[in-house]
């Protein structure tokens, strides 16, 4: 990874909040969610986080810079020279001409101990001393130690990321599958569970943004329900405007209601208003330990073609049974 300074834009010498004044513009500008239809802009996202767990973090800073870590926050190992002549790094004495020296190194397999050279110098128990002290290692002095390596990492969790979903008012009641595109580029399959309202929140565990050091984030998905040409939720129910013709809400009759289930009939009594609200029981949407209802509300409408007839009609019986439906309105 490279310079963790300069993928933030600061100096050495910044001030914390000057890091994370850089940090937070950056943020804005890199995040994926405004940088949609470019594929690297997960893994820039990604860089400039793990940059800011080594320059935001005081401790892991003041490690960086004596070059105990380097740009992911694992140990560096530089190896030890104990040929440096008298009064060397370690504090032992050699005689002239001495050539033995020790070196060692830290890998995948551990520590690893190469002697070269001819006696005298710090000796393997010198060395396996002070490495013991530092490390917690066994092992006879004058032997080989034995050393297990250890994972400095710092365990940290990516962020979470966002995204919407719109799915149709059958399949938020029912609860169905459907596939959604993630800001990083990867395309998941969401489960929907059944009862499901507008503007309510999946979270999948781990498919978030990642970490330069531990689990990533999680996804939330935002579920939105589109509109519905027939059905409006109120809660767990569901209304419904139902058109009846005057001679149904009149003389009453069986009319089909349709619903989520399909269609089912409904008895309309005679002498039935427009306005009316009816209740089908059990017709709505599932909800915690229950399901709502389907509130149908008649709407009484006339033909699309008013003929003579039917115009001659009204006026017998405006003319002979006159009525006034306002007249308690003041």
């Amino acid at each position: 990874m490279r310079d963790p300074y300069e993928i933030l834009g600061v100096s050495k010498s910044a001030s914390e909040a000057e890091v994370k004044s850089a940090y937070r513009k950056l943020a804005k500008k890199l995040h994926p969610d405004a940088n949609k239809h470019d594929p690297k802009a997960a893994s820039r996202f990604a860089e400039l986080n793990a940059a800011y767990e080594i320059v935001g973090d005081d401790e892991k800073r003041k490690a960086f810079d004596r070059g105990e870590i380097d740009a992911e926050g694992k140990p560096r190992f530089q190896g030890f020279n104990a040929g440096a002549g008298a009064g060397g790094p370690w504090g032992h004495q050699q005689g002239a001409g001495a050539s033995h020296f020790e070196s060692f190194s830290f890998g995948p397999d551990g520590f690893q101990r190469r002697a070269g050279g001819g006696g005298g110098g710090a000796g393997a128990g010198g060395f396996e001393d002070l490495l013991r002290g530092m490390f917690g290692g066994g092992g006879a002095r004058g032997g080989r130690t034995a050393f297990e390596t250890e994972d400095f990492g710092t365990e940290t969790t990516g962020q979470d990321l966002h995204a919407t979903l719109t799915i149709s008012l059958p399949e938020a009641a029912k609860g169905s599958k459907a596939r959604v595109s993630l800001p990083t580029g990867k395309e998941i399959e969401v489960k929907i569970p059944a009862g499901i309202t507008d503007g309510q929140q999946i979270r999948l565990k781990g498919q978030g943004w990642p970490s330069a050091h531990g689990r990533a984030g999680d996804a939330l998905i935002t579920v939105n329900v589109a509109p519905h040409p027939l059905f409006k939720p109120d809660g767990s129910d569901l209304r419904l405007e139902l058109p009846i013709t005057l001679y149904e809400a009149t003389l009453g009759g069986k009319v089909r209601v349709p619903t989520l289930d399909g269609a089912v009939e409904l008895a309309i009594p005679a002498g039935t208003n427009s306005g009316r609200t009816f209740r089908l029981k059990g017709k709505g949407l599932k909800a915690k330990g229950a399901t709502g209802d389907l509130l149908a509300t008649v709407r009484i409408a006339l033909p699309d073609q008013l003929d003579d007839d039917f115009k001659k009609l009204m006026e017998t019986w405006r003319d002979k049974k006159p009525y006034d439906p306002r007249g308690g309105l003041g």
